[in-house]
């Protein structure tokens, strides 16, 4: 199978490596977009800056072919993976409108607000550029390090198209990663969005030193989030028990390779949003899909505490004592989980 990865970042090297360590002996490419990074891989085979001390195989292959150049690149590909930032995906997918193979992402987050819109989640920018691709979204809890590193990893490839789904698991199913198909793309998606913003949440909370109790009952509630906006886009509401829902949301809210979980420690021990994003070195989705995802929520009339209070937090609106005080002084209510209240 020919796979071609875009992206050589942290978490599209090691899914590019884990592919290509794969008895079924794939033909991989890792696509980078600096020639200097390029050059670099190609001289140390590791990716020093994301996955330092990670050895790459020997038969993954590297390209720092032009952008323009893409849809060349994937031609006679089995699969193209999209895995630069959120912000990057419409470019890319633009560019891959003409591709014949089928074409996934791995970014997890709403895009900005552009062009007088609310921001768009992966599949919704792919109907606006590339709407003949045949196209799916591989997400779930993950962190690239330790899928890099061949630990036990399991992920969901959505799609509405069977060819998707299938493509992405012959690529990535392994003894090491586990694939599972699900055709709900919609769900998948608004659970790896939404799991950013409230692993900041958490983050802030253990900062905070509020104890487990505080944590259990933010997951849990935050959950409740992510399900009546995922149920108001029309999700189904079963993905939010599964890997990319809960599974996600789980690691990145308490794993400390989380980048947006480190956000929320950050800020809780009085650091500014500048110096706690700088100290990261790596994009914290979380931070910029945080506005989006409430903009999308309050149009839709859904109700998300937890992720007002991080956008007030994120913008200075509240501290992060105040953002406690905000939550647990809201008005009781029922918990009726059968309604996700």
């Amino acid at each position: 199978m020919k796979i071609i990865v875009l992206g050589a970042g942290a978490w599209g090297t090691a899914l590019a490596a884990s592919a290509a360590s794969q008895p079924a002996s794939h033909a991989v490419t890792l696509w980078a977009r600096d020639a200097a990074q390029l050059a670099a891989l190609q001289a140390q085979h590791e990716n020093a800056r994301y996955l330092p001390g990670v050895r790459l195989p020997a038969a993954l292959a590297f390209s720092a072919a032009p952008v323009a150049e893409l849809d060349a690149l994937a031609a006679d590909a089995d699969l193209v993976l999209v895995a630069t930032p959120m912000a990057a995906l419409r470019p890319m997918l633009t560019v891959l409108a003409p591709c014949v193979a089928p074409v996934a992402w791995v970014c997890k987050g709403f895009e900005a607000p552009v062009a007088g819109h609310a921001g768009l989640l992966g599949h919704e920018i792919q109907a606006q550029v590339a709407p003949g691709l045949q196209a799916g979204v591989l997400s779930g809890p993950s962190f690239a390090l330790e899928v890099a590193r061949g630990q036990p990893t399991a992920l969901v490839a959505a799609s509405a198209h069977e060819s998707v789904r299938q493509a992405l698991v012959e690529a990535f199913h392994s003894a090491t990663l586990r694939v599972y198909a699900n055709d709900d793309i919609v769900g998948v998606e608004v659970g790896g969005a939404v799991k950013n913003v409230l692993a900041i949440a958490t983050g802030l909370c253990d900062g905070l030193g509020l104890g487990l109790n505080a944590r259990a009952a933010l997951i849990t509630r935050g959950l409740a989030e992510m399900t009546r906006l995922g149920l108001a886009l029309g999700a189904s509401a079963t993905t939010f028990m599964g890997l990319s829902g809960l599974g996600d949301l789980v690691l990145t809210a308490t794993g400390d390779l989380s980048r947006n979980r480190q956000v929320g420690l950050a800020l809780a021990q009085g650091r500014t949003l500048a110096q706690a994003t700088a100290k990261l070195g790596h994009v914290a989705e979380g931070v910029y899909s945080a506005r989006t995802v409430v903009q999308r929520a309050t149009h839709l009339g859904v109700d998300m505490p937890i992720a007002q209070a991080v956008v007030a937090l994120l913008d200075g609106l509240m501290t992060p004592q105040q953002a406690v005080a905000d939550l647990m002084g809201r008005e009781p209510t029922a918990e009726q989980l059968d309604a996700v209240a």
